[in-house]
């Protein structure tokens, strides 16, 4: 099957693609889009963890053939100029490297898609806040405070470059 699809902005056609076939596997495995991790295969994780036509979605839970004309943003995407040229990492990619949240980096890619689309919704969020918004994102080498620190300095970064 001929899947035809927008990913990171650019309009973007996978052939032979098979009817069982996960979204996570075809970004992967068939378009070179390493970012989106394969942990349980089952959406508890959270690592495959990308936009689907602007909604956080588990990608090892969508069939590939069900983005036929849709929108799908990877981590890769959230970075400017993510063609690879001039490439600048959008604020909560920066904050977790600087906040020290990045650790084996297997959890990480979905982590940040998340919490992007948590400063987005909610450009202050709590803490209560930001433990729900990423309660189905496992993490194996961390107690998850750098990660909550990530998310705050994302959180206050933004602030500041809208007051501008």
């Amino acid at each position: 099957m001929r899947v035809n699809l927008t990913v990171n902005g650019a309009k973007e056609t996978v052939d032979d693609v098979w009817e069982g076939e996960s979204l996570l596997y075809m970004l992967r495995e068939r378009m070179g889009l390493p970012g989106s991790k394969n942990a349980c295969e089952q959406g508890e994780c959270g690592s495959c963890t990308v936009y689907l036509d602007g909604v956080p979605a588990c990608s090892c839970l969508v069939a590939a053939g069900q983005v036929e004309g849709r929108e799908v943003v990877t981590v890769e995407g959230l970075a400017k100029g993510s063609s690879g040229v001039d490439e600048q990492l959008d604020p909560v990619q920066e904050a977790f490297v600087e906040a020290g949240a990045v650790q084996c980096g297997f959890c990480t890619p979905g982590l940040i898609v998340q919490s992007h689309d948590l400063i987005e919704r909610v450009p202050d969020p709590s803490d209560a806040e930001i433990r729900e918004a990423l309660a189905g994102n496992l993490c194996r080498c961390t107690g998850y405070e750098k990660i909550l620190d990530a998310v705050r300095l994302a959180a206050s970064r933004k602030a500041e470059a809208a007051a501008r």
